[in-house]
């Protein structure tokens, strides 16, 4: 347990509430002045504080050492002491983020069930923190195949330093899991990770929610990049980022310090910056709607993430780890995954990538009938073909043709899939289908598919 540090410049009212502590089991430590105060608080953070609101002879009084607390140590309760001429101001203190106040001479029974509620609060908080500690850990990179080995390597090489990352990525692909990795394998593990959610947060509201605001009536509610001092900041789809927004945040970047809405304080912030993107940014500052001294700023270390077409061989893993997240989770049957039903996931399109097939997993999970494994009929029946107009159907298209024509269509289309399913490698292909390697890249050629596919052996093969 942490302790609690006692500013007050009265050496009895320290002792005093010391011993009382004490009694009660609370370590505890004290301060005479703010220099004293800051020092303690830098040294260790503290559960708990118990800060006096006139400190004489002392450089900061109690109100300036309470906003540099909730700036720098936003999660240490602050509890303060009031003389009976100091109520407005306490009042006022509560506003700026003090927990709660106890007016002088104080009730030793009243002392202990503030001290008792806020060290509750304290350690509500701390464990709160360690959990999302734990997600953010728990952010490994699933799959196996040469394009997320790729991108594993790359994430770890950036992650030991503190350079700003900018992922690039089609929806869905796993660019927010990318950036927690980053965190998680990075000296700031330990440090908050935020994310900020440029596509949903209202224009107008932007600027307010990143910096924070300083009012008379709710005092200072900091922003996401005061909640993120000395982690990770995460600008998610960073082009819809507001145009006027956008200077403000260069200027956060270099100087590493802003003003909240309505304050007149600087805040100094340690901050480093990952953000994502599923544009061409260069296409969006040609149209103006995109700065190109914050792309300069952003864009030190790029890194591409594959979308799931590029990574088919991880197909089956991920579908498994989502089974059993999901039977974790939700209590939904952990099903079986037989090799067909891997071979229909494969082979499908998926323009919404991860995302997409995590929800076709949890929708065959939900609405299927059994606990047995999962039949490749499954998946057509919860919708998990992609659009595709040129797909196969039994449709007119079909039923006009002559059975040699359709035959040479349906095979076009299987073997298309295949090709697909396997990355372009052919001997993989050839292995699946039955066919002799040769045999196959006839069949391809007759068939007029050869020229517009990638048919390198090795390109999937590594």
């Amino acid at each position: 347990m942490s302790d609690i540090l006692i500013v007050d410049d009265e050496r009895d009212i320290r002792e005093l509430i010391a011993d009382i502590l004490g009694d009660e089991g609370f370590p505890t430590r004290t301060a005479a002045n703010s220099d004293e105060a800051i020092a303690a608080l830098n040294a260790e953070e503290p559960a708990l504080m118990i800060l006096d609101i006139w400190l004489k002879d002392s450089r900061m009084d109690g109100i300036d050492i309470l906003k540099q607390v909730k700036r720098n140590n936003p999660s240490v309760p602050v509890v303060i002491i009031s003389g009976h001429g100091n109520i407005e101001i306490a009042v006022a203190a509560i506003k700026q983020g003090a927990y709660d106040f106890i007016e002088k001479p104080f009730n030793i029974d009243q002392l202990m069930v503030v001290i008792t509620r806020a060290m509750e609060t304290s350690r509500l908080r701390r464990e709160n923190v360690q959990l999302r500690r734990k997600e953010v850990t728990a952010a490994e990179m699933l799959g196996h195949s040469a394009p997320c080995r790729r991108l594993r390597d790359n994430l770890d090489k950036v992650a030991k330093s503190n350079g700003r990352v900018m992922l690039s990525g089609e929806p869905g692909s796993g660019k927010e899991l990318a950036a927690r990795y980053i965190h998680a394998h990075s000296p700031r593990a330990d440090a908050p990770f935020v994310t900020v959610p440029c596509a949903t947060i209202e224009p107008e509201r932007m600027e307010e929610v990143l910096f924070g605001r300083e009012t008379p009536e709710r005092g200072i509610e900091p922003g996401l990049l005061e909640q993120a001092h000395g982690g990770v900041i995460y600008f998610d789809e960073v082009a819809d980022m507001p145009l006027g927004t956008q200077p403000k945040i260069l200027r956060v970047l270099t100087e590493q310090q802003f003003q909240r809405a309505g304050g007149s304080d600087r805040v100094r912030v340690d901050l480093r910056v990952i953000s994502s993107t599923n544009r061409d940014l260069g296409s969006e500052i040609a149209a103006g709607r995109f700065r190109q001294e914050l792309f300069d700023r952003l864009n030190v270390v790029p890194v591409p993430v594959p979308c799931l077409a590029e990574r088919r061989d991880d197909i089956a893993e991920l579908a498994r780890h989502f089974i059993a997240q999901f039977h974790a989770t939700q209590g939904l049957p952990e099903r079986e995954l037989p090799d067909e039903t891997v071979a229909a996931l494969q082979a499908m399109r998926w323009p919404g990538n991860i995302r997409q097939l995590r929800n076709v997993i949890e929708r065959v999970l939900i609405l299927g009938d059994g606990t047995g494994p999962i039949q490749p009929g499954e998946l057509d029946t919860q919708g998990a073909t992609p659009d595709n107009g040129e797909a196969l159907a039994l449709g007119p298209q079909i039923t006009a043709l002559a059975l040699r024509e359709a035959r040479e269509l349906f095979e076009r289309e299987y073997l298309l899939a295949q090709i697909n399913r396997f990355g372009g490698n052919i001997s993989r292909t050839a292995q699946f289908v039955g066919m002799e390697r040769s045999a196959l890249h006839r069949k391809l050629k007759s068939l007029g598919v050869v020229g517009g596919m990638r048919v390198d052996d090795e390109i999937m093969a590594k």
